[in-house]
């Protein structure tokens, strides 16, 4: 039950991340002309959201894995 332990610690970790940091960006470099020796890229910054229930869950479900791999062991 140690692999349940460790499962439930990670979602716990990563829950509080996503409450903690709502949303993360990440820039993506995207071609726009590519013609002989000319190259020209533009890049593109995107924005992600992360829903508050899906942390609330993760914790949850992390709480819940801890707890069950103690009482089964």
């Amino acid at each position: 039950m140690r692999s349940l332990t460790l499962v439930g610690a990670v979602l716990i970790v990563f829950g509080i991340a996503g409450l903690v940091f709502n949303q993360f960006s990440y820039s993506e470099n995207k071609p726009v002309l590519d013609a002989g020796p000319i190259h020209i890229k533009a890049e593109e910054e995107h924005h992600v959201a992360i829903p508050m229930i899906a942390g609330i869950v993760a914790v949850v479900a992390g709480l819940g894995m801890i707890i069950v791999s103690r009482r089964s062991a």
